[in-house]
């Protein structure tokens, strides 16, 4: 394991966006709002608990028998005459998209919303090759003429505000600058994707759900923009990231009534789209991608693979609604971007589990029951002998020396309330008092709990 400290420092990146604290309150709102209607439409299912037992034994079920239904489905799909193909990592994933797009001469491509590419950054690499790729999801395409990248992985430019996407809008598609009405934004997004949509050679969309007994696959939106977008090209892509496999259809109706209600509060996603066949003429086609899920697979990161990328995890963590997506550094932020960021590479996200609040919020939402702060407690650990985390390690062993004497530990807390009170603030304040950088160092009471507890007793 590397000596050196994280590339990715959670605290310095969230302290750019808690400069402004406005902003940081408002998007604290907005997804506190959004996990308040999460909640509504959850206790609205009153087998809702069952609901989320079931998705878990049948992800832990899917998972455990991945092969067997990962080859089901490339034998069905074959058999509707959709063309499978198998990418290992994420070069070998954007070096067959970019092969079939060269078979099809696309020069122009639609995209709907998929981590998957973000993931494997198909869009640079695309570019790079001369073919323009235009992302039709409304938050998707805010962030991408921002020249940004999403800090949701359902709502991609929560981040942002009217007046930002109106300055956006205004120096890409000629909108009035002065104008940051919504209804006046949509219409000239609409006008805009339009004409992408009529001009594209070849759509790629992402998948929700592959049904393995089916050989198809379900693709959930509530813009419509995955339909508009296959509707006309003769080439369809669809990448899939291989945990996506449920056995058959007869359990997708368990997992369609927690996603949308999971991730907006909604009954279900406006568009729940079906692919089963090539359109006559066309060509589907379907990349499975491992990119290290293999590797997760056979470890304690397993359960991580059930994740249905609702995003709920996220709107209820204080700690993401407060420090924003891209204080996360990797491309699923929020409490299951800082498990699946560590069980890729520990050194280099070692921040992450130690920004999570083990408040467990995450756990109580997860529409497949995944342990997350459990396993970012597991990472802390294994981050912790980072030699760089030297000083906090030795400093968490004294600790643990001193909680497990009561009377030093006593004498030390009287000290403390004799001594803080009256320290000058320069030196109360010094570098060497690290949550005091961001805070007011607490005072403690003038009485210890100790104190007070002896007392009444003595009643």
């Amino acid at each position: 394991m590397s000596g050196r400290c994280p590339p990715v420092d959670h605290a310095k990146n969230a302290a750019s966006f808690t400069a402004d604290a406005k902003r940081a309150h408002w998007h604290d709102e907005a997804l506190w709002f959004v996990r308040q209607k999460r909640d509504r439409a959850a206790k609205s299912v009153p087998e809702w608990e069952a609901l989320r037992e079931t998705a878990e034994a049948v992800k832990a079920h899917t998972l455990k028998h991945l092969g067997y239904y990962l080859e089901r489905f490339e034998e069905r799909a074959k058999a509707n005459g959709i063309e499978v193909y198998w990418a290992r990592d994420a070069a070998e994933h954007n070096a067959i998209v970019a092969r079939l797009l060269n078979e099809h001469g696309a020069e122009r491509v639609v995209k709907s919303k998929s981590m998957l590419t973000e993931e494997c950054g198909l869009n640079p690499h695309l570019e790079s090759l001369g073919i323009e790729v235009t992302d039709t999801d409304l938050g998707e395409r805010i962030v991408q003429l921002a020249g940004d990248h999403p800090s949701h992985i359902v709502l991609p430019a929560i981040h942002m505000k009217k007046e930002d996407v109106s300055r956006i809008f205004a120096e890409h598609l000629q909108t009035d600058p002065e104008n940051s009405d919504p209804g006046y934004l949509t219409r000239a997004a609409r006008r805009h994707l339009r004409r992408k949509f009529l001009e594209a050679d070849a759509a790629i969309t992402g998948v929700n759900f592959a049904l393995a007994e089916e050989g198809a696959f379900v693709v959930c939106t509530n813009e419509g923009n995955a339909d508009l977008g296959t509707a006309l090209p003769g080439l369809h892509i669809a990448c899939m990231g291989l945990e996506k496999i449920l056995p058959s259809a007869k359990e997708l109706g368990i997992f369609t009534r927690l996603l949308a209600r999971s991730a907006t509060g909604q009954a279900i996603t406006t568009y729940t789209s079906h692919f089963r066949k090539p359109r006559p003429g066309g060509r589907l086609c379907v990349v499975i991608v491992d990119n290290g899920r293999s590797r997760l697979l056979r470890g304690e990161y397993a359960k991580t693979l059930s994740c249905i990328r609702c995003g709920a995890c996220m709107n209820t963590c204080p700690v993401y609604r407060r420090s924003g997506g891209h204080s996360y550094g990797y491309v699923i932020p929020g409490p299951i971007g800082s498990v699946l960021a560590g069980a890729r590479e520990v050194a280099t996200y070692a921040s992450l589990p130690f920004a999570c609040s083990l408040c467990a919020s995450c756990d109580n939402v997860c529409p497949v029951r995944i342990d997350l702060h459990k396993t970012l407690y597991r990472e802390r650990e294994e981050a912790i002998d980072i030699p760089c985390y030297a000083g906090k390690k030795r400093l968490l062993h004294l600790m643990s020396w001193v909680l497990q004497r009561p009377r030093l530990y006593g004498l030390l807390m009287g000290a403390m309330r004799f001594l803080l009170p009256r320290l000058p603030r320069p030196l109360l304040y010094s570098r060497f008092n690290v949550w005091g950088r961001d805070r007011e160092t607490p005072m403690p009471a003038p009485r210890s709990f100790r104190d007070l507890y002896r007392e009444r007793r003595s009643r």
